[in-house]
């Protein structure tokens, strides 16, 4: 037995699995090296949580500018301070990204990633029951388009995250301007509905690639860790 199966054995047994770092194994790699070959200057982090997918970036060696969004006040504290260290990553005013202008009611997760402006299913509680919410926080609402449009308009060629926990489609209404100029766009795919009204993966393929782009790559996200079921994809698009 080599030495690489001995290590992994070894890890099983204490719940973690070693993978090779390399796009068809990590969802960071695939993102670095797109942002390589199609030459992103600019990734927009919608969803950012406290940062921890531009921090991974960063990590992984995109040194290129980053605008970051979240709603949530405490989690746009934490992802303020990560950034402020760092002067090509720009975390926008406190907002949400949508299809209009306005406010909106965000439903507060108490593992605070699972929070979303959509009522969340039984499909989800079930799967992760440390996702209820437990409150809800109005906060203001733009469009990406009016948000950072001239942004956009700037750079060489931008790459858009959005992780909004099933108000993709609605992300995606406020941006007909920039996705115009987008190169590649990262966001989660549900297998089933997890949240009340949202689109599933197949929809939103089928809009993307009406939109002009390719789907790259699929990597499982959340899954029910009782039954093994993946629930949501991480699928990375790019401009065909």
């Amino acid at each position: 037995m080599s030495l690489q199966s001995i290590l992994q054995r070894q890890m099983r047994h204490v719940g973690l699995e070693v993978r090779k770092y390399a796009p068809e194994s990590s969802l960071t790699a695939t993102l670095t090296t797109v942002c390589r070959r199609q030459g992103i200057d600019l990734v927009l982090d919608v969803g950012a949580s406290i940062g921890q997918f531009a921090g991974d970036l960063r990590a992984a060696g995109y040194q290129e500018d980053l605008v970051s969004f979240e709603p949530l006040p405490d989690a746009w504290e934490a992802l303020s301070r990560a950034a402020a260290r760092d002067p090509r990553w720009t975390v926008h005013p406190r907002c949400a990204l949508g299809d209009r202008e306005g406010h909106i009611d965000i439903h507060v997760a108490a593992n605070s990633v699972s929070s979303s402006a959509l009522p969340m299913l039984e499909s989800h509680r079930s799967a992760a029951p440390e996702s209820a919410y437990q409150g809800t926080v109005s906060v203001p609402l733009h469009r990406l388009d009016d948000a950072v449009g001239a942004r956009i308009e700037a750079a060489r060629a931008t790459l858009l995250k959005i992780d909004t926990q099933g108000f993709e489609w609605q992300v995606l209404d406020g941006a007909p301007r920039s996705l115009a100029r987008v190169r590649a766009i990262a966001l989660e795919l549900s297998v089933l509905p997890l949240y009340e009204g949202q689109r599933l993966w197949q929809d939103l393929i089928a809009r993307l690639e009406g939109e002009g782009f390719d789907l790259w790559s699929l990597h499982p996200g959340f899954a029910d860790k009782d039954s093994g079921r993946v629930l949501q994809y991480d699928g990375l698009f790019c401009r065909r």
